[in-house]
């Protein structure tokens, strides 16, 4: 390691990227993958594992929104 570094001419912030940017790796269950793998194979329509299981959060998330605001209101 140097003694001193010379950092005239450096840019701060450079290579920053905000956590809501970042792509987090999620692993399937090998079940998952391969349910999802084999539906894939067998479906003349070309659709992404990514946005199939983007698409199943999302709508669990809307289920699960109805039945906090159902047992908000009836309890």
């Amino acid at each position: 390691m140097k003694d001193e570094y010379d950092f005239t001419d450096a840019e701060q912030g450079k290579f920053y990227r905000p956590l809501e940017e970042l792509d987090i790796p999620i692993y399937l269950d090998k079940e998952i993958k391969e349910f999802f793998f084999d539906k894939m194979s067998k479906s003349d329509i070309t659709y992404s594992l990514s946005e199939t299981v983007n698409s199943l959060l999302k709508k669990d998330i809307e289920i699960s929104n109805q039945l906090t605001r159902q047992s908000t209101t009836n309890g």
